[in-house]
């Protein structure tokens, strides 16, 4: 699909791969909707690429028709849906504290995988009203994260990979079954990213990290995030698969 002229959505856009991501299709000639629960990180991000902020909290169906709402309005129901908002909250299935409170593994499934699958659905709905385009007929792409924690979590990140495990189960089926109206479904599960979040550890954690990355031996950058997004989107083949963007990393048990 052409990105030139589409409307684009990018939930979690007010930072890290969402931001990259919201810069690269504006690039590309979008008109992008940043969404994101931080209203005002959104602001700074839309006045940057000239698109618009909009508050969405992924876990309200209510806030995520309001933001379509306000996104088709300004800019035509969005063609490109990509999903970037999440949380991540590690911590044992039975600690020191006695087993983890069942509410803050909901939590980490309510944000990640039902957040996700929500927006993903509506978005997909908005599409279904727009006519087709090129000779492959398409209606829209819908590109979700996932994490290489789906395939080799960690000690620690039963829910965070039980959240992700379900994003990229989601896909194929989702994939086949929205091609009868020519939107596409993908998933990109990243390694270890370049975000503000692995900005936060020491400089020692960060080291043993990349230790573990083969090649390239270094942290994703957001814009390599950004840059993939871009070509599934550009991409018509592309359809119903997850891709690991890795560096060849398989996460080690702790």
């Amino acid at each position: 699909m052409e990105i030139k002229n589409c409307s684009a959505l990018v939930s979690g856009g007010a930072s890290g791969m969402g931001a990259a991501t919201a810069r690269m299709l504006s690039q590309k000639g979008a008109k992008v909707a940043v969404l994101d629960v931080n209203l005002s990180a959104a602001k700074i991000i839309a006045e940057e690429i000239n698109g618009i902020a909009v508050e969405c909290d992924i876990t309200k169906t209510e806030s995520i028709v309001a933001a379509l709402k306000e996104i088709e309005i300004a800019h035509g129901a969005a063609r490109i849906c990509v999903n970037c908002a999440g949380i991540v909250k590690g911590k044992r299935m039975v600690g020191q504290h006695g087993p983890m409170p069942i509410e803050e593994f909901r939590l980490v499934i309510e944000v990640n995988l039902i957040g996700t699958f929500n927006l993903m659905c509506l978005a997909a709905a908005a599409m279904l009203t727009l006519e087709p385009l090129n000779e492959s007929q398409e209606r829209g792409v819908i590109i979700n994260t996932a994490s290489v924690a789906a395939y080799e979590g960690q000690i620690g990140q039963t829910a965070y990979s039980a959240s992700k495990g379900g994003i990229v189960s989601i896909t194929l089926p989702a994939a086949r079954e929205l091609a009868q109206f020519g939107i596409r479904v993908m998933t990109i599960a990243p390694g270890l990213v370049d975000t503000p979040m692995l900005q936060k550890i020491p400089a020692d954690a960060r080291a043993a990290l990349i230790e573990n990355i083969p090649f390239p031996h270094r942290l994703a950058k957001p814009d390599e995030f950004a840059q993939l997004a871009v070509h599934i989107v550009e991409n018509a083949m592309l359809n119903g698969e997850v891709i690991r963007l890795d560096g060849a990393l398989r996460m080690q048990a702790k």
